[in-house]
């Protein structure tokens, strides 16, 4: 089982895909643009323009978005470099998963 996180929780499935993954890194990508024009933006020119206002907190998923595309270091960085090795298998690239991404948050 592989649990993927979301904006709005964990998606566990007993089978899951690289499709899965794909839609569920372009979702979060999509959800952090949106926080980033909507909230952190719009918050940072109500300061500068000196509009009275309450901050609204809101989820950052970066952390998840560089596990999955950190150059070098994240998901996909790892599987590319997986199917360019000779005598690349899953586990090789199951065993790099682990020994880069194991101080991640």
């Amino acid at each position: 089982i592989v649990g993927v996180l979301d904006i709005f929780g964990f998606e566990s499935f007993k089978k899951n895909s690289f499709e899965q993954l794909c839609i569920n890194y372009c979702n979060e990508t999509l959800q952090q643009q949106f926080n980033m024009h909507v909230f952190k933006l719009e918050q940072e020119e109500y300061e500068r323009e000196g509009i009275e206002w309450q901050f609204i907190p809101f989820p950052d998923n970066q952390d998840v978005l560089d596990i999955i595309d950190k150059k070098g270091m994240g998901i996909l960085a790892i599987l590319d470099d997986q199917v360019k090795t000779v005598g690349g298998t899953d586990k090789t690239f199951a065993n790099d998963l682990y020994r880069k991404c194991d101080k991640h948050p």
